[in-house]
């Protein structure tokens, strides 16, 4: 089936661990996607100290998201996932860093700046969440920390039509949509399905995923809201 409800139209099974995932965060989902940050994106009237402030504190999470995608690599239980994360790696580094420095040149971003930045407790929370879940070495664990953070990007960014004029907002919502990284977004909620059932047999597992999945939609909330809050 195709998930209502959302924007993105991101195949799951109608009654299974994604779908449940999905329900326990339902209205903090709908709010980040609806969030007054998106709309001002979209719009392009964001100003651009919270731009700043937003891209600052989100390049923070590169390591570690590198880190989490190749523990995938390391620990994920068939090479055709192993190879789909490895490729992945590589557009990261092509694509995604690129346009994070391109932004802080146009909006006059010192490397002291954006390399060393004081962190607010919402970084410094989804960090740690994502550092936990490579030392965790569980592949369930580091599926369900990059599905919210992935699928929850591409939900919003699809919500809207009319795009921005502006290079540093338009590269940022194209970066989360578009049929790759659609397709992308779709291979870990199918992953994500399909492990999380030898969790599902084990109920206390299946209860840590799920504190895991609801920490991790939180901290993607109070990203948004602390932009606006300094």
């Amino acid at each position: 089936m195709t998930t209502t409800g959302i924007g993105a139209s991101i195949e799951v099974a109608a009654y299974g661990a994604v779908s449940e995932l999905m329900s326990s965060t339902s209205r903090q989902w709908a709010a980040a996607v609806d969030h007054r940050f998106v709309r001002e994106l979209f719009a392009g009237s964001i100003d651009d100290a919270v731009m700043r402030d937003y891209l600052v504190q989100d390049y923070q999470f590169f390591e570690s998201f590198l880190s989490m995608l190749g523990a995938c690599v390391a620990h994920a239980d068939e090479l055709e996932a192993k190879l789909r994360f490895a490729r992945q790696l590589g557009m990261l580094v092509a694509d995604e860093d690129t346009y994070f420095v391109d932004s802080f040149a146009e909006l006059g971003i010192d490397p002291a700046d954006y390399l060393h930045p004081e962190l607010t407790a919402p970084t410094v929370g989804f960090r740690d969440l994502m550092d936990d879940s490579v030392a965790s070495a569980s592949y369930p664990q580091l599926l369900v920390v990059l599905v919210v953070a992935e699928w929850l990007y591409l939900d919003w960014a699809e919500s809207g039509e009319e795009m921005p004029q502006r290079q540093v907002h338009r590269g940022w919502i194209d970066l989360h949509r578009g049929e790759a990284f659609r397709g992308w977004v779709q291979f870990l909620v199918d992953e994500l399905e399909r492990v999380f059932q030898a969790a599902d047999d084990q109920s206390s597992k299946a209860e840590s995923l799920t504190r895991v999945w609801q920490r991790a939609v939180d901290l993607e909330c109070a990203f948004f809201d602390n932009v606006y809050d300094n």
